[in-house]
């Protein structure tokens, strides 16, 4: 079994629909923070991968926290969240999380991320999101 707190990770239990999947975890690294999730059974879908509803919410949930800190903490809504899907995760796998700023605008971020496990690329994502 992954202990991702071996590898510098921090849980987060969070209020809301984020804490109904999580834990998630949080690691600070040089060019920002990285997200994570320790996919279990119950985030899989029939076919026993990895349900695209989890990796979606990982990924509105990582990239919002990046317009987050780049709108200094100010809260933000999703407007548009693009994401393809690249491979397959299994439960087990540690789904990892990481974002940047493309663009930044006075009220809308424009984000990118990947999210990997396994040192494989699982899906990539753009985002807009809206200050408020």
């Amino acid at each position: 079994m992954i202990d991702p707190a071996l590898d510098g990770w921090k849980a987060r239990t969070l209020p809301g629909f984020a804490g109904l999947v999580g834990p998630l975890w949080t690691r600070k690294e040089d060019d920002g923070w990285a997200y994570g999730l320790l996919a279990e059974d119950r985030h899989a879908n029939p076919a026993g991968l990895v349900h695209g509803g989890t990796v979606c919410t990982l990924v509105d949930h990582a990239l919002s926290v990046v317009a987050w800190e780049a709108y200094a903490r100010r809260p933000c809504v999703t407007v548009a969240l693009d994401v393809q899907f690249l491979a397959a995760a299994r439960p087990g796998d540690f789904l990892i999380v990481r974002g940047r700023l493309t663009r930044q605008a006075t009220s809308l971020a424009f984000l990118y991320g990947t999210l990997t496990a396994r040192d494989e690329t699982i899906a990539t994502a753009s985002m807009i999101a809206k200050v408020l």
